[in-house]
């Protein structure tokens, strides 16, 4: 199965959950009014997309019914499909630091696929022929470390790591000068995932944030949040949590097959003004692809569009 493919199987449960209710709507009524408006508005929520991201998209389908004068509700699907595709366009610039020499912080809470999508990343970005070493920051859970290393050597990458229970920054530090020393091109930094006690990792990444500008004032910086797409509105949460510890500038958004709550990738873009950069629906290294909005609302509405690799 191409990508597409395993995303239009992995967003089945979405579309079930939104387009059914959508087309219901289309379909059932006769006219474009209030009705109408707030029934499609109910289905969007539910659907995870959020109160924004669906106040954003109403709003443009109202303005566009209005100059172009549709009167048919069936007439303005095409017009909405469009909208939430708008809505996910990553833009030109989200994928510079994979040419340019940086330092990329991923991180996330434990449980999301944050490891494992560090090690699916350095795999990609090997592929394209860049030096990648990964930084094994995450030293409070006992596995991440092990984990991590399993990852570098499936991916042909070089490890820095430090014993369990050291300081992530110690780590950070090392990484980042054996990245210089190396000519490495591109930095990969898991880092530690608790949010429960927000001060201590708020202090850690501040630290680690010191350090790289210190150490690393020249690189470019990438601060990926990863993200369980099967929590839904827990996930935008999270982000917002993590927002106000770093800037973010990206969102790798995890386990998207067979999820019902697939809207969330539209409600994290609109809410937080930040691109979701990948998506995952799978195991494999393969299974984490950069996220196309074409592609996303083609497997979400079940439109055959170009470029998708059935």
């Amino acid at each position: 199965m191409g990508f597409f493919s395993r995303l239009k199987a992995g967003l089945s449960k979405t579309r079930d959950n939104i387009v059914s209710g959508i087309d219901s709507v289309f379909n059932g009524y006769s006219m474009i009014d209030e009705d109408f408006y707030e029934e499609l508005e109910e289905i969007l929520i539910m659907g995870d997309l959020g109160i924004n991201a669906t106040n954003a998209i109403l709003e443009r389908l109202r303005q566009q019914v209005k100059e172009s004068h549709i009167k048919e509700p069936a007439a303005c699907k095409q017009l909405l499909i469009d909208s939430i595709r708008e809505q996910m366009q990553v833009g030109e610039t989200a994928y510079d630091f994979e040419k340019e020499q940086s330092v990329v912080l991923v991180i996330g809470v434990n449980g999301v696929g944050k490891t494992t999508s560090v090690g699916k990343l350095a795999g990609k970005l090997k592929d394209q022929g860049r030096r990648v070493i990964l930084a094994a920051a995450d030293t409070f859970r006992a596995a991440a470390g092990e984990q991590l290393t399993e990852w570098a050597n499936r991916a042909g990458v070089e490890i820095i790591g430090g014993a369990e229970g050291s300081d992530p920054a110690s780590v950070i530090f090392d990484a980042v000068n054996a990245a210089k020393a190396r000519g490495a091109d591109v930095l990969l930094c898991d880092t530690a995932g608790r949010l429960h006690n927000k001060k201590n990792l708020m202090e850690e990444l501040k630290k680690i944030n010191r350090i790289i500008e210190k150490e690393f004032p020249q690189a470019h910086r990438e601060n990926l949040v990863v993200l369980d797409g099967t929590t839904g509105q827990n996930a935008l949460q999270q982000a917002k949590e993590f927002g106000e510890v770093t800037e973010l500038t990206g969102i790798i958004l995890t386990k998207m097959d067979g999820t019902a709550k697939g809207g969330i990738a539209v409600a994290i873009q609109s809410e937080l003004h930040v691109p979701v950069k990948y998506i995952g629906v799978g195991e494999t290294i393969d299974d984490l692809q950069k996220f196309d909005s074409n592609e996303f609302v083609n497997a979400l509405f079940d439109i055959k569009g170009e470029g998708t690799n059935e």
